[in-house]
């Protein structure tokens, strides 16, 4: 099959489009001819080996797709061949063929193109475990999200509004991102390049809030921008870490969070997909079923060939990318 073939942890420019052997299904396995997949800044790591699971090479990258089961192993009797499914899996996607356990993978509604199948995946499931699962968000809580604009937090504004957030806030980098977080359904849209993070930030978010600051934090990002929503944060907020797509890993005061009465976590939602696929599943359902309800709507800028993946890669690691990249691969 052809597949982004990596033979060596590298950076992902010299990494090449070739062949991989066809997948067979094993013992509660599907394969899954690949029609869309999903890009996602994991990627990167996991190409160059800085993630935490490193593959075995040879291998493809990519962790999301959506495409038609075409072959199912021993033990499998909920999926048959013809289904049309989205998957999320460790490493697979960025080829023809994707074998994946069953366990994770999910049958998608009548009538949605596999380009949306596959951004309604990790980025939706990811924000919905932050939000719900570590942020504890209740109804009318006061959200920040920064990277507003990025796959997670245009699926992080999306969620919060549809699971009855009361306002909004979206911190995005530069003019051009601040459509896309009001398009999202933002309430309020800061751009973060043009404020002085540890002052402004604050003053920004108390004036959306009233004064009474951010009940839960939603940070992809890191860097300065972590630390101006520390101190915009309201009594008993809770951050959720994500990631850290500026580069930039911040260190985090413990006596701040007690002085402040708030909390910091942390999510990796693939242990969740390791150790909980039911609830995993759970999640994916309500996904789909408010996307049919026409509360989430994944905002696709760009769509590449698969022998385009180094330069949507390129888009994610220079932080010019808007909502999702999809590579389309059928």
């Amino acid at each position: 099959m052809k597949a982004v073939a990596v033979r060596e942890f590298a950076p992902f420019e010299k990494i090449t489009v070739g062949e991989l052997p066809d997948p067979t299904p094993g013992k509660g396995e599907v394969v899954i001819d690949v029609k869309a997949a999903e890009v996602n800044y994991p990627d990167i790591l996991v190409i160059t080996g800085q993630y935490q699971v490193k593959p075995p090479l040879p291998f493809a990258p990519g962790k999301a797709a959506a495409g038609i089961v075409s072959a199912v192993g021993d033990g499998v009797t909920d999926l048959t061949v013809g289904d049309r499914v989205t998957a999320q899996v460790e490493y697979g996607a960025f080829a023809q063929m994707l074998r994946a356990p069953v366990v994770n993978v999910y049958r998608m509604p009548d009538g949605m193109d596999f380009a949306k199948g596959a951004a309604l995946g990790l980025v939706y499931q990811t924000a919905h475990f932050a939000l719900v699962e570590r942020a504890r968000m209740a109804k009318g809580d006061r959200v920040l999200v920064l990277g507003a604009s990025g796959g997670i937090g245009v699926a992080s504004v999306q969620l919060a509004k549809a699971l009855g957030a009361g306002t909004v806030i979206a911190g995005v980098l530069g003019p051009d991102n601040v459509e896309i977080a009001r398009n999202s359904g933002a309430d309020v849209v800061i751009d973060l390049g043009s404020i002085n993070l540890r002052e402004d930030l604050r003053t920004a978010v108390h004036a959306a809030t009233d004064g009474h600051g951010a009940d839960v934090v939603i940070d992809p990002v890191g860097g300065a921008a972590n630390a101006g929503a520390l101190r915009a944060m309201a009594w008993r907020g809770r951050m959720v870490i994500i990631g850290f797509a500026s580069g930039d890993i911040p260190t985090i005061k413990a006596n701040y969070l007690l002085v402040k009465n708030i909390e910091v976590s942390g999510l990796q939602w693939s242990d969740y997909r390791d150790r909980t696929p039911d609830w995993v599943r759970r999640v994916q359902e309500e996904i789909f079923a408010l996307h049919i309800e026409g509360k989430l709507n994944p905002v696709i800028s760009r769509k590449f060939p698969l022998e385009g993946f180094a330069d949507a890669l390129s888009l994610l690691r220079d932080g010019k990318a808007q909502g999702k990249l999809i590579l389309e691969v059928g």
